[in-house]
């Protein structure tokens, strides 16, 4: 499990802290208001109302302890670009921040932030794979040019049985995070676990061997 920290609350940064939560991982966000705080608050591990341009709250929360930060701010860029430094001399591990335009992003690209993002550049990009993809795939997340997690709905030729039986690790090259049924959220399943009709698996793998995953079992 992670720990990772979520800076601003718009569409975005709101979505990427319930995504990380959800797959079971220890969030804290960080917002100047109050409404959108309090919003999130039972989603997450901790939600804080503070401005994240304060150093001294940054260092209080021990920011450089975790993970990564994710920098969603959207209302200054100037604002944006002053946390990102803070952070990088605080010693935060891995930055992944929001960019407005392209000059924007070349400005943290110096800055020294580890991955930028452009949200409407990369929905279309998301969406295109997307389309390649299995129709048993519902969701994904791309945490490297050659890793991808994915929401599946089990196969029906998993239905009944065990991961051991399956043993997609050594067969696909694929390691299952987490599994769905109905409301509940197993993370880390162990080999006993056994897929029902309607599971949906939370896997990490390449992109190539998730494509295959149909075709390989």
């Amino acid at each position: 499990m992670g720990q990772y920290v979520v800076i601003g609350l718009g569409r975005f940064g709101e979505s990427v802290a319930r995504t990380l939560s959800s797959l079971g991982h220890e969030v804290l966000v960080i917002d100047k208001s109050e409404e959108k705080v309090q919003e999130i608050a039972d989603f997450v591990t901790t939600a804080i109302k503070a401005d994240a341009q304060n150093e001294e709250f940054l260092r209080s929360v021990d920011i450089a302890s975790y993970d990564a930060v994710v920098v969603a701010m959207a209302q200054s860029v100037e604002a944006n670009i002053l946390v990102n430094m803070l952070l990088k001399d605080l010693g935060v591990k891995y930055i992944v921040a929001k960019a407005q335009s392209k000059l924007h992003g070349e400005v943290l690209e110096k800055i020294g932030v580890n991955k930028i993002i452009y949200p409407e550049w990369d929905m279309g990009e998301r969406v295109a794979r997307a389309l390649t993809m299995s129709h048993n795939i519902l969701d994904y997340v791309e945490i490297s040019p050659e890793h991808t997690i994915v929401e599946i709905a089990a196969p029906e030729e998993f239905v009944g049985k065990t991961l051991r039986q399956l043993d997609l690790r050594a067969r696909c090259n694929i390691s299952i995070l987490a599994a769905k049924k109905g409301d509940n959220v197993v993370v880390a399943p162990g080999g006993e676990y056994i897929i029902d009709r309607g599971d949906i698996l939370v896997a990490i793998g390449s992109y190539r061997d998730l494509r295959k995953l149909e075709n390989k079992i």
